[in-house]
């Protein structure tokens, strides 16, 4: 078997600086979007625009409502925990999506969501317990969370719109390695190593462990693709056809372990 490896580490402050920054990139292309763009429809199901841009902002302001909610005494959940957990609650979700978006109006839900995180979870202590949906988790765990929400669901909102919404690049960065790490968690091995430059490399998948040389196996895409290829936005086949993703090996094909996230 081969050996654990290190959980990754993640800068709290980068990180909260990374979730502001996603979500004023989101904001900003929001706020050109008259009533019948946000009444469009998105890949996610029957969600609008309208309840796509809800649950952006909802993604930040959790975090201030779990900080309100006393502490759970023990943390119980992980980064790479939350990835693999996170599909399970898809109904409260939705629930709590659409329930959000009847209350106002898209772009006073994100001007608040950032008030508001700069006013209590900016200045929150990093290893501070949230009773998050998936189970107990330090802060700094959670807002890296945020960042993967914002990163993967910009890019929602720009394929529903034509409105380009760039990413953050600590927070891009972020996305691809939890996403990364959540494959190798869920496929654990070396045979197959995974490069996706310039922000993560891992292995996995069982099988013959590479030690020196070049890899056997070898997969390479760029952080968009890799991020929709890790939560079912995009296929193994379509990436591979339209070549931002490569593979060679016989152990290369990742399809039977995408996506990573639900």
């Amino acid at each position: 078997m081969p050996p654990r490896a290190r959980a990754r580490s993640y800068d709290p402050v980068k990180t909260r600086t990374a979730v502001v920054a996603q979500l004023r990139q989101v904001r900003k292309a929001a706020e050109g979007l008259d009533e019948t763009a946000l009444d469009a429809p998105t890949r996610l199901g029957d969600w609008t625009v309208r309840e796509l841009i809800a649950h952006l902002a909802m993604a930040v302001t959790s975090v201030v409502r779990l900080l309100e909610r006393p502490a759970p005494p023990a943390r119980e959940v992980t980064v790479t925990g939350w990835a693999s957990a996170v599909a399970g609650h898809a109904g409260p979700i939705d629930d709590d999506t659409r329930a959000l978006a009847a209350e106002a109006k898209p772009g006073e839900l994100l001007e608040r969501a950032e008030t508001r995180f700069a006013e209590v979870a900016a200045v929150a202590p990093a290893d501070r317990l949230l009773a998050a949906r998936v189970g107990a988790m330090r802060l700094d765990d959670y807002l890296v969370t945020r960042c993967v929400e914002l990163v993967v669901h910009a890019d929602d909102l720009a394929a529903a719109t034509g409105v380009p919404v760039p990413h953050d690049r600590q927070a891009l960065a972020t996305a691809t390695r939890v996403l990364a790490d959540a494959l190798a968690a869920k496929a654990p091995g070396g045979s197959v190593e995974v490069r996706i430059p310039p922000f993560a490399v891992i292995q996995c998948v069982e099988g013959p462990r590479h030690t020196r040389g070049t890899p056997p196996n070898v997969v390479e895409t760029d952080p968009p693709t890799w991020i929709r290829l890790a939560t079912g936005r995009m296929t193994w086949a379509d990436a591979l056809e339209s070549g931002p993703l490569t593979a060679s090996g016989d152990r290369a094909d990742l399809s039977a372990h995408l996506p990573v996230l639900g």
